[in-house]
């Protein structure tokens, strides 16, 4: 299947670490972010296998559009977003508990979310500005804290669901949320979150990897004041705005993306448009429910096509 990942520019969907690059039998990565060397390039995505399972490029049905985005005859999530939050490793006395589940409950209904409506499958059903936390569980430390696979996040949503932690639904998103402490593979060196998608107990699973990359540069635009105090939090809350953004409007990894891969968050991965100063003095672009964030743009699939905040 093909991945995306955000991946941190170092040099850069993965963010280059500023981007996000798509590896073969991975999930999307979104790139590093602005302490790398091309702050905002995303990497051309290689992409894996197609949902019938052959490898190589995703099947391309669907024909250009005029707003730089590309419908190639995949799903989307038609139905809204169920998001589910798995807290890995040891999140005690962290206010993350609380800023993200804020983020993904503000996001439901909002002017920035419904960026996603301008985005159908093949029928014209659009994607709705829905999104609901559905359920959140923990799981410490159940495949060690050192170097995790992409295997080993599967494993860990599997597990949640095989054990009766969370639902098998087939209209949810896994979030995988590693604290600080744990280490995985790629995180902070080539990218700072990702989501795929792969069958689980009979059913199409999505999920997503984002890592706490604590006060750590690379994956953070704000690295010593954030808008809710916890520059780590603050963080995770633009790459997990990313992947639901993608993984919404191209869950089987072939649906909507552009000539060179990238999705619909990868287009504007490490750029926030107009922002303001919080009360701490760090910079906030958007009010969601009752905090503000600082989190990325996404693509408009309108108008020509361009990265905004709002529609």
């Amino acid at each position: 299947m093909r991945a995306s990942k955000v991946i941190v520019s170092i040099t850069g969907a993965a963010l280059v670490l500023l981007g996000t690059v798509a590896t073969a039998g991975a999930a999307p990565r979104e790139t590093l972010s602005p302490s790398a060397t091309a702050p905002g390039h995303v990497e051309t995505p290689v992409r894996g296998r197609s949902s019938d399972g052959v490898p190589g490029q995703a099947r391309v049905t669907g024909g250009a559009t005029s707003n730089g985005i590309t419908y190639h005859g995949g799903p989307v999530m038609n139905n809204g977003v169920d998001a589910y939050v798995i807290w890995y490793g040891n999140w005690a006395g962290n206010t993350a508990t609380t800023i993200i589940p804020d983020l993904l409950t503000g996001l439901s209904g909002s002017k920035y979310n419904n960026i996603n409506t301008t985005y159908t499958d093949g029928s014209g059903r659009k994607v709705p500005n829905v999104v609901t936390l559905s359920g959140q569980t923990t799981d410490a430390y159940s495949q060690g804290k050192a170097n995790l696979s992409d295997a080993q996040i599967q494993t860990i949503v599997s597990s949640a669901i095989s054990g009766g932690k969370l639902p098998k639904d087939p209209n949810g998103v896994y979030f995988v949320l590693t604290s600080a402490d744990v280490t995985k593979s790629g995180f902070l060196t080539s990218y700072c979150g990702w989501h795929t998608h792969a069958t689980i107990g009979g059913t199409d699973v999505k999920y997503s990897f984002v890592g706490n990359p604590g006060a750590n540069a690379a994956c953070n635009a704000q690295a010593t004041t954030s808008p809710n105090g916890n520059v780590g939090a603050d963080a995770m809350a633009s790459v997990i705005a990313h992947e639901l953004e993608e993984t919404s409007t191209d869950p089987a990894l072939n649906a909507w993306y552009d000539s060179r891969g990238y999705e619909n968050a990868d287009k504007c991965a490490w750029t926030f448009g107009t922002a303001y100063t919080v009360a701490n003095g760090s910079k906030a672009n958007v009010r969601l429910g009752a905090r503000d964030f600082y989190i990325q743009r996404n693509w408009l699939n309108a108008n020509g096509g361009l990265c905004t905040l709002t529609y």
